[in-house]
Formats: C-alpha cells, sequence, structure tokens
C-alpha cells in the first residue's frame, strides 16, 4: 500500500474517534501526534486493527509488536497529511482539564480554545484596516515561527522636551520611551533590557464587541482574541517586577474568558480583584438589554509579595454618607471634627478594660488601653456627661483621608468632550482612574508600561507623577494624537522677561499634581522589513500596482516558505483571476512572517541599510557597549 493510500485510510480511520476530530469534522492532527507519543491505548488499538496501518507503523520483536512512534509522528506531521490542521486544541471554547477533557470530565480546569498554541501577529496600522480583519488575524502555527519575536532593530529615534524636538544621541534605561509598531513584537524586543523590571502594566486592549468606537481591530472572534490577548500577556508577565501588578480593562462581553485567561497566565493566587467602574456612560437605549453603565478591570500581582499602597477618597458617596450620619462639631480651637464610636464589632477579651469609670461596651472597645491613654493625652476622644455612654474618637476633617476604596469605583466619570483633557479620540480613558491605579501600586520613579497606549493617558499619567514610562502603539495615529498630547504635558518654553516660563497641558489631574511641564521622552520605531511590503499592499487599489509589489517581493526573497514562486502563473490564469481583495490576502499571506520587522542580530546586513548612530543607539538599547 502507497503513503498516498495510507494517508486516506488513517484519515477514515481517526474520523471514527471523536477524541482526533472536531465538531465540525476537522481533524486535530497535534492531538493525535500526542497520543501517539504518550501510547494511548484507543490509538494503538485503532491502528492494530487496519492490516495495512498495523504492518506500516509496527515491527515484530521476539513474537511482540512493537509500536514506531517516531515513524508515525513523521507520517502525520508530513504536510500531504491534514495540510489544514497544525492546532492540538479543540474547534471548541470551554473550560478543560491539563489532559484536553472539558469541565464535565475534569476538576482541573483551564481555558481552552482553537490555536491556542499559535501566535497572532496582529499588525494592523491604519484605523479603517478593521474591516479587512482577515488582513490582521492570520494565524501562525508553532512550526511557522523561527524569528518572529527575535529582538528587533529600533529606528527614527527623537527626543522630545521643553525646548522641542532633537536628534538622540545617547539613550539609557531612565528614559521614557514612546515607540511605535506591532505590540508583541514590541514586547518581546524589551525584554533584554526590562525583564522583570515593569512596576506596573496597565492596558486597555480591544474590547471585542465588533462595534464599538476603538480603533483597533476589535472584531475578532473569540478564538482569535484569545490568541491575541495569551501572545501579549505572557510575554508582559515576565516584564513585571516580583512585587509589580498588571491591570487590564475590559467590558462583561469577554471578561469571564479574560479572567480565566488570566488566571493561567498569571496564577489564580495572584488575582487580587475586579474592580467596577461605574462609568455613567453607555447607550441610552439599548436593544434588548439593561443600559450599560459599567467597565471591568481585573488586577492580578505577579507574585504574592506585591507593592499595594492603600486608598482613600472623600468624594465617594459611601464617604459621604458616613461624614453626614457622624455630623461635624467644632472643638475649642476651632478645628472641625466628627465623632467615630470606639466599640469593637467583635467580641475581645482583651480590650474589656475598664477606662476612667466609662461603662464597657458589650463587645469592648476597639482599641488597647495603651491607644486609648495616648488618644486621650492627645484630646482626640469625646467623653459624654453620661458615663453608661460611649466614649468617642474625634477624627479631624483637616487630617481626614476618607474611607478606604472598594472594588466599586463610583466616583470616576466620563471624559467631558468640553474638558481640557479631552482629545480627539474615542474611548480616551480619564487621567483620575489611570491615577489612582498608579497611586495604588507604584511609587515615584518606578517603570510603568502600556502596550495598547492609545491615546496616551497612561503615559501622560506617569509623567505628571513623576513615574517612568514606556508606551507602545502600532496605529498610525501615535504621532498625530499620542506624541502630540506628550509634547503639550512636557510643555514649552515662553519667553518671559529676564526668565522662561512653561505653558504645559493644565487638563486632567495636572491641578491636583501641581504639574508644571518638564521633562521628556524618547521617541523611536520598530524598523520595517516585510512590514513595508504589507503596507503597501493594503494602501494599494490597482491590481497594476499589486503586481508590481509581486515583483518586489521576489526579489528579496523574504518569503514565506509555504510560498513557491516557480508555480504560480502571473498571466491571465491565477493571478489575474483574483479579485483585488483575493490578490491582497494572498500577497499577505506569501510574506514571511517572521521578518515583518528587521531582526536586531541582522543590524549589519547591509541590505537593510541601518545607519551608523541607530546602531550606536540600539547598541545602548540593547547593552551591547
Amino acid at each position: 500500500m502507497n503513503n498516498l493510500s495510507l494517508y486516506h485510510e488513517l484519515e477514515k480511520l481517526l474520523r471514527m474517534e471523536s477524541r482526533y476530530c472536531s465538531e465540525d469534522g476537522v481533524l486535530l492532527k497535534n492531538s493525535i501526534v500526542e497520543s501517539a507519543l504518550a501510547l494511548r491505548p484507543d490509538l494503538i488499538r485503532m491502528l492494530l486493527s487496519h492490516e495495512g496501518l498495523k504492518n506500516n507503523f509496527f515491527t515484530e520483536v521476539d513474537g511482540l509488536l512493537v509500536f514506531d512512534k517516531i515513524k508515525f509522528q513523521k507520517f502525520v506531521m508530513n504536510k500531504r497529511f491534514l495540510p489544514d490542521s497544525y492546532t492540538s486544541f479543540k474547534n471548541k471554547i470551554g473550560l478543560t482539564g491539563d489532559d484536553g477533557d472539558f469541565l464535565a470530565e475534569s476538576r482541573e480546569v483551564v481555558l481552552s480554545w482553537p490555536y491556542k498554541d499559535c501566535v497572532l501577529e496582529g499588525g494592523q496600522t491604519k484605523e479603517d484596516a478593521k474591516r479587512n480583519e482577515v488582513f490582521w488575524n492570520e494565524i501562525l502555527a508553532p512550526d511557522e515561527i523561527n524569528r518572529l519575536t527575535e529582538p528587533k532593530v529600533l529606528t527614527n529615534f527623537a527626543r522630545y522636551d521643553v525646548d522641542g524636538k532633537h536628534e538622540v544621541d545617547s539613550i539609557s534605561k531612565d528614559d521614557n520611551l514612546i515607540i511605535k509598531g506591532n505590540n508583541l513584537l514590541a514586547l518581546h524586543s524589551l525584554l533584554k533590557t526590562y525583564r522583570g523590571k515593569v512596576k506596573l502594566i496597565y492596558i486597555d486592549p480591544p474590547y471585542n464587541t465588533g462595534n464599538d468606537g476603538f480603533q483597533y481591530n476589535d472584531s475578532f472572534n473569540h478564538s482569535s482574541w484569545l490568541t491575541f490577548m495569551r501572545n501579549r500577556l505572557t510575554v508582559a508577565r515576565e516584564l513585571l517586577r516580583e512585587d509589580g501588578s498588571i491591570f487590564v480593562q475590559c467590558d462583561d462581553y469577554e471578561d469571564a474568558y479574560l479572567k480565566v485567561l488570566m488566571d493561567d497566565v498569571f496564577g489564580k493566587d495572584n488575582f487580587r480583584n475586579k474592580i467596577t467602574w461605574k462609568r455613567r456612560g453607555g447607550s441610552a437605549n439599548p436593544q434588548n438589554r439593561l443600559n450599560n453603565v459599567t467597565d471591568y478591570i481585573l488586577w492580578f500581582s505577579k507574585s504574592q509579595n506585591m507593592y499595594y499602597q492603600p486608598i482613600f477618597s472623600l468624594d465617594d458617596e459611601n464617604t459621604q454618607k458616613y461624614i453626614k450620619e457622624r455630623f461635624t462639631f467644632t472643638d475649642e480651637q476651632g478645628r472641625k471634627y466628627m465623632k467615630s464610636p470606639l466599640q469593637s464589632p467583635n467580641p475581645r477579651p482583651n480590650l474589656m478594660y475598664e477606662y476612667k469609670g466609662y461603662k464597657v461596651p458589650t463587645n469592648g472597645w476597639s482599641i488597647s488601653k495603651e491607644i486609648m491613654e495616648q488618644w486621650d493625652a492627645e484630646s482626640r476622644l469625646v467623653f459624654p456627661e453620661d458615663k453608661s455612654q460611649n466614649i468617642n474618637r474625634k477624627v479631624f476633617l483637616d487630617e481626614y483621608k476618607g474611607q478606604p476604596i472598594s472594588s466599586l469605583w463610583n466616583d470616576i466619570y466620563v471624559i467631558n468632550p468640553m474638558s481640557k483633557e479631552a482629545v480627539d479620540f474615542v474611548g480616551q480613558k480619564p487621567e483620575v482612574l489611570i491615577q489612582r491605579i498608579i497611586d495604588m501600586v507604584t511609587l515615584k520613579g518606578d517603570l510603568v508600561l502600556d502596550y495598547h497606549l492609545g491615546s496616551g493617558t497612561t503615559a501622560a499619567v506617569a509623567h505628571k507623577m513623576e513615574r517612568r514610562y514606556i508606551g507602545i502603539e502600532q496605529m498610525d495615529y501615535i504621532e498625530t494624537v499620542t506624541v502630540e498630547r506628550l509634547k503639550k504635558v512636557i510643555g514649552t518654553k515662553t519667553p518671559s522677561g529676564m526668565f522662561a516660563t512653561v505653558e504645559c497641558d493644565q487638563g486632567g489631574i495636572s491641578k491636583a499634581v501641581g504639574w508644571q511641564g518638564g521633562g521628556s521622552f524618547v521617541y523611536c520605531e520598530l524598523a520595517k522589513a516585510n512590514q513595508n511590503f504589507a503596507d503597501q499592499i493594503i494602501t494599494t487599489t490597482t491590481k497594476e500596482q499589486l503586481t508590481t509589489i509581486w515583483q518586489a517581493m521576489q526579489e528579496t526573497g523574504f518569503l514565506s516558505w509555504k510560498i513557491d514562486p516557480r508555480v504560480i502563473d502571473q498571466s491571465a490564469t491565477d493571478f489575474a483571476a483574483l479579485s483585488l481583495d483575493d490578490t491582497k490576502r494572498f500577497l499577505i499571506e506569501c510574506l514571511d512572517k517572521n521578518l515583518l520587522y528587521i531582526p536586531h542580530s541582522e543590524i549589519d546586513n547591509t541590505e537593510f541599510a541601518i545607519s551608523d548612530t541607530d546602531k550606536q543607539l540600539n547598541s545602548q538599547f540593547y547593552g551591547k557597549l
């Protein structure tokens, strides 16, 4: 029996077993190979039941049949067998155990979805490209990836400060960075220099709603979106410090899947909170559902050794209620205070002590006798004339920090379009929201990362709060929206008599933190290789232009290993018969995705023409000097 017949016979046999076949009839190649390597009895029995397969993959040794699993693996992994099947995960989203069985079959669960073991590069750069999501949702199988995540060359450096834009002659780890380019590849490029150095990651990624105003390609299906998120979260975790935290914003469309995904990446024990932000926005008249006025922020730490500083609020409606219920008084010195009861909420034998003849509360006092004496000496207690009444503590309002915030954030509102902090960007988050997160888990000088930078809110707030930051954005508006916003945060010098003053952004949190401008950031880009072709293909409007691009692509030699240009007929048959969009799809697929951007290891390749200045700056960035 020849190999072609064996392929057909094996495929027919495997389709009889649901373990190796998805619900829509696709055979799962990697699942088959894994079962063979694990010597699963059901697969062995199946192969032995077919005489041709038995003779091909088993050898008799001293009366025993020995299975040649390596030969079987090579046979199954041949491209002629199941050419469209390369993922080990079933084509179904659900909670599964480590063995791939779904929740009903296992108590140990992880989130599983099609192509979980693959990579979604997701390189959209144009806002209108969201209508052509097929160009940006290409899934790369593990055996297609070799140099994709290598560190990339950085280029087009520019430094911005109060004196304007400058050439960059040197960079250091203390510089604030704004990087334009694919965020997955940029994250991997950061690893060598910043692994374990980031204190806080905040991202506001595509919500996968398919209809919101966020200009990323947000119409991924569940599987693609989960792959997209997992690829980036996995490397983001490597960038976090051991005491660091990550906050991921989402809505109710994907938050359940995202929670289980982050449990898998960061560990269930490192889940801190699901914060509900009551933003008081949303559609006034939604169809078939309630008006959605909340977003969610999932907070995970890198480890149990995380840094956290409690935050208090005076603006929260619960805080206002707390103060109002306790009334306010004025003491002899004119200081306003409110009374706070000192009785313990639970029985505490060690707090059942007598003090100045006053009746001991049923559960005892809420503080020790030593603290009671200290507060008494500081005139921080209120003693009623009737000693059967409770002693109260004075809480002076001029030093009252407020109530500790909870996981419900209902005191932060969406941005007023007429406010100073508003920029022309749908989905812009208020600066006070990011300020609260930064206050909770960082100190001055700590490093903050946002790899879905958008309008630049995270970088703007980090700059005003004296944190270092790295922002990554792959959309072209990084130059017209994000960079321009950060330039205003830094401000510009204006002559004023003998001195110069700095005019800077006074919106958002500027007044609250006393922002007066200053500081700097360095802008740079991932150096493009095949991405140049991808950009040209997307923006091209004629078949003639695509033919020219195709000819240039072949001259570079940077084509996918799956493509043999010698067998492609560009005459009036295959190539010319395709529609414009289908031709674009074909050319995008021909590109080697491992070389969308220039690997740093190729920086001296004359074909890429990297300048000496860029070589020096890359050496400093990657610590090569």
